[in-house]
């Protein structure tokens, strides 16, 4: 079933609770886990939830409840959803291209 996003910039948590059809303790949870949602704060220190928010936080939803991701398959699922890949992965990648640029230095400096 398709969870329809009223069009209002912003969402206060109770809203949003609403939406996602979870306490609001959830969904301050998956704040301090999942990056990607960042609400931002009135001076009262008010959570608003902008739309992006609310669907990040629809797409962890599906992801823990349907598929039954744990909360670090999700954030690898995401990060995959979004091209990012394995961060893991990256320091492997980083490594590799340091390696590479030593040695074409050490070529620069055979050359020259």
């Amino acid at each position: 079933m398709e969870t329809i996003i009223p069009e209002k910039a912003y969402f206060r948590i109770g809203e949003v609770s609403k939406i996602l059809d979870v306490e609001s303790y959830v969904i301050r949870y998956w704040e301090t886990e999942f990056k990607s949602v960042k609400p931002v704060r009135t001076k009262s220190a008010q959570r608003l939830y902008r739309k992006k928010d609310v669907q990040e936080l629809l797409t962890i939803r599906n992801l823990l409840y349907s598929q039954r991701f744990t909360i670090d398959g999700a954030k690898k699922q995401l990060a995959k959803m979004r091209g990012e890949g394995d961060p893991e992965l990256k320091v492997v990648d980083r490594e590799k291209l340091l390696l590479i640029k030593h040695e074409l230095q050490q070529i620069r400096n055979m050359i020259s």
